[in-house]
């Protein structure tokens, strides 16, 4: 457990300021992530030093295809998300602390402890020249990875976020110095549909891609295609010319749906759909379009 690096009081509540949530937290309860706490009047990070995942990996699994390509990375991952994506393929870990009858013993219980010199150390050991802080959402594990990610640029090491986009200027300012690359998970464009399938907000996502590619962190945008819900031609090229504007450079991986958490029945993405997709990137002036999951 750690205190948070950015909030405020008001009163006996507390304003979360790492997400774009900006959660407000009464005495004893927990933002939407799950994971912080306001505990007399200080906000706390429940999971820091608590790793749920610990892998090595292409760096092209993360994606990014442009970055360091043909390297391993070292993946590590907490408990918890600020997102509730009806198609999650980690909600194992990443919803599990919004579980009241359970969530205590998983905050306080789950996971290795691992403090961020041996996250670093296994990195080098693994001859991994970079660390990536995915799986679930690194916003929510600020504290962890920023105190991680400082450590690993001392001994020569990227830093690599795979991230649904969602989190606050302030969180932005406080990792860019050490944020190498990140890979933001652009979930569709239609705002009600972001807010009825992920719990989110679609412009704050929009807005961080363009301050990110300004901040001059290399970038790459996912797109999973789901039917149903973010498939229709409209949609798909109106995500292609808002990354075209920003610059025809920025790759966009494309997808593909497999059914998954409350969603098990939905069909798979059609190939045809991929391909309708990887033809408006095109059409809009994208120069680096991949198609995964196939």
């Amino acid at each position: 457990m750690k205190e948070c690096y950015l909030y405020k009081t008001e009163g006996d509540y507390i304003q979360c300021q790492t997400c774009s949530h900006r959660c407000r937290i009464a005495p004893f309860k927990r933002g939407i992530c799950g994971v912080r706490e306001n505990q007399h009047g200080k906000l706390y990070l429940l999971i820091y030093g608590r790793i749920i995942a610990e892998n090595i990996d292409p760096i092209e699994k993360k994606p990014l295809y442009h970055f360091m390509p043909k390297t391993k990375t070292l993946s590590i991952a907490t408990v918890g998300c600020n997102f509730r994506c009806a198609w999650c393929q980690n909600f194992d870990i990443s919803q599990c602390p919004k579980d009241n009858a359970n969530r205590t013993e998983i905050t306080n219980k789950i996971g290795v402890e691992m403090e961020p010199t041996q996250i670093v150390e296994d990195a080098l050991k693994n001859k991994c020249p970079s660390i990536s802080y995915t799986y679930t959402e690194p916003t929510i594990f600020l504290e962890l990875a920023l105190d991680t990610m400082k450590l690993a640029k001392k001994e020569g090491l990227k830093n690599i976020w795979v991230s649904n986009g969602y989190m606050t200027k302030e969180t932005l300012d406080l990792i860019s110095p050490y944020l190498d690359a990140i890979n933001i998970d652009l979930k569709g464009f239609n705002e009600e549909k972001y807010q009825k399938f992920t719990g989110g907000k679609l412009q704050p996502v929009l807005e961080n891609i363009e301050e990110i590619y300004k901040r001059k962190i290399h970038l790459e945008v996912t797109t999973l295609i789901v039917p149903g819900v973010n498939d229709e031609e409209q949609e798909l090229r109106q995500i292609a010319k808002f990354l075209a504007k920003i610059s025809p450079e920025i790759p966009w991986h494309i997808s593909r749906f497999f059914p998954s958490f409350k969603m098990p029945n939905a069909p798979l993405t059609p190939a045809e759909t991929l391909k309708l997709a990887e033809k408006l990137g095109k059409d809009a002036g994208l120069k680096y379009i991949h198609i995964g999951n196939i």
